[in-house]
């Protein structure tokens, strides 16, 4: 039986690149949105993850398996209300991403509106408009293919009749609503939204039509429907308006911004957002105060810590990151790139075989007669002030002055851990150390040779040059140079089950009421964390 959803009276979170994930979903649906989109997810990036339980989150994760991050993830707070939004080229493809997700969205939209040269070099988003026989396969093939509504979004052409014949033809493929942006593929968000051309649509169709591109004029809840009214369709599809400040949907007015990003960083906590979409989204909110001093605070952050200490939530961030940890969520902490298993199937270290044909690489035993020293140790680069920038230090490294070990030695001790280390090899007369990187997917582990040891993190950064300084900082934290305890305060390492910060979260947990934005689910608490 093919599930429902009625499109008309209704108020929609526009799909928004890196903004229409899961955070963001629900404080739209908190604040009166009746439905939600994903951001544009590319199919062939779904159809390469894993769907995972999350029974530390109480979320389903599509997981990528090359590199451990989260494409989608959901929870049953947006259960029948979030529709995921696909670039697709191939109805092949755009068939098997529905029929792989029918489960666990509520309907799926089909992007033929992006401008971006991405989109259109690969035959998506608005080249899909200039495509019809391609365009109107693969809405059919999801229409006939999955049990959950399908709907699109277009962009107006130029020529208004096109438009409203174009529209006509993709109606005819059985789709339940159709959004229009009210700009061509050409006009950017500074141009007017014609929105006299979405009225053209919506009166020549059968179908809902939901009305998108008015946020210029959209402050308020009464404004998205006077915008409806004025484009003659009863739904709106809200977008950037959202974005500055997502309580734009409250019947009883907007929130001030502070508040919004609070409950935005609570939610980010709660489903362990990555610090960088955070970081992003806090930025798009700030707008122009990104050149105040909140914003230049938020420009250098990098761990969902810092972020939320400057909304004063850093110490509830630190303590629900350190039980979910100790209940064992398997973040990018625990992300191991694929080996070969024993069958010659793919399996992902220390986790389940994966569904990748992708080739795997074999692990090689360790017949390396020097010693490994290893702690899973990630480098973070807001935590160190590059007091040792490479182009000034070569010229201190010049015939006259490379023998002056005072400004050698004068130089900042707050500089990248290679730095250190290297400096670490010149006070003590040893020799410099020497790097050796592994790459696997698209993941990069460092091992050091230094004084007849070798040194590597557990942790596999996601580029050369930080796994590399993630190693030398387990060097210097081995050598005594670096400090456990500082490491473990800035978010570099995680302390141990039974170490002395895992009995301060305990106490703290045994003493304290409901920590901000915290839901009860049968009476238990539901923790929080980010994964660094």
């Amino acid at each position: 039986m093919k599930s429902d959803i009625d499109y008309r009276n209704k108020l929609v979170l526009a799909p928004m690149v890196r903004v229409g994930t899961l955070p963001m979903r629900l404080l739209a649906l908190e604040y009166g949105a009746d439905l939600v989109y994903t951001e544009e997810i590319i199919d062939w990036k779904l159809l390469r993850a894993e769907r995972h339980t999350n029974e530390v989150l109480g979320t389903i994760d599509y997981i990528d398996t090359t590199d451990g991050t989260v494409v989608f993830r959901t929870c049953p707070d947006e259960r029948g209300k979030v529709v995921l939004q696909i670039g697709t080229a191939s109805a092949e493809r755009a068939v098997a991403v529905g029929q792989m997700m029918q489960n666990d969205v509520a309907a799926i939209d089909v992007n033929m509106g992006c401008p971006k040269d991405f989109s259109i070099k690969g035959g998506m988003g608005v080249a899909l408009l200039y495509d019809l026989p391609r365009a109107k396969a693969i809405l059919e093939g999801l229409v006939q293919g999955v049990r959950i509504p399908v709907t699109c979004k277009i962009r107006v052409m130029p020529d208004l009749d096109e438009t409203v014949a174009l529209a006509k033809e993709l109606q005819s493929t059985g789709i339940r609503a159709i959004g229009v942006h009210g700009r061509t593929k050409t006009e950017r968000p500074r141009d007017p939204v014609n929105e006299g051309a979405i009225a053209r649509v919506a009166n020549a169709l059968h179908i809902p039509v939901i009305a998108n591109g008015g946020s210029q004029s959209i402050t308020r809840r009464h404004d998205i429907l006077r915008f409806a009214q004025r484009c003659s369709t009863t739904s709106v599809m809200v977008a950037r308006a959202a974005e500055w400040n997502c309580s734009v949907f409250r019947a009883d007015g907007p929130l001030p911004l502070d508040d919004v990003i609070r409950r935005y960083l609570e939610l980010s906590v709660r489903y362990d957002n990555s610090p960088s979409n955070t970081k992003y989204c806090v930025q798009m909110m700030l707008r122009s105060l990104q050149e105040s001093p909140i914003g230049r605070r938020l420009l250098d952050s990098q761990t969902m810590q810092q972020i939320c200490d400057i909304w004063e939530m850093g110490e509830y961030c630190r303590e629900t990151q350190l039980r979910y940890h100790f209940a064992g969520i398997k973040g990018r902490r625990a992300c191991r790139p694929r080996t070969q298993s024993g069958d010659g199937g793919p399996v992902a270290e220390g986790n389940e075989p994966t569904a990748s044909k992708k080739q795997c690489l074999e692990e090689s035993p360790d017949s390396d007669p020097e010693p490994l020293n290893e702690e899973n140790v990630c480098f973070i680069r807001s935590n160190f002030i590059d007091g040792m920038d490479w182009r000034f230090f070569s010229v201190l490294l010049t015939p006259s002055t490379q023998c002056n070990k005072h400004i050698l030695f004068s130089l900042p001790d707050n500089s990248l851990p290679k730095s250190k280390l290297y400096l670490h090899a010149v006070r003590n007369g040893l020799p410099r150390a020497q790097y050796e990187v592994q790459q696997k997917d698209k993941l990069f582990r460092a091992t050091i040779r230094f004084d007849g040891q070798r040194y590597t993190s557990s942790f596999w950064e996601k580029n050369k040059r930080y796994a590399e300084q993630a190693a030398a900082l387990v060097c210097l934290l081995k050598r005594g140079v670096e400090s456990r305890d500082e490491l473990i305060r800035n978010g570099a390492m995680l302390p141990a089950k039974n170490g002395p910060a895992a009995a301060v979260v305990e106490l703290t947990e045994s003493s304290k009421t409901d920590a901000p934005g915290e839901s009860e689910t049968n009476g238990e608490a539901r923790p929080m964390v980010e994964s660094c």
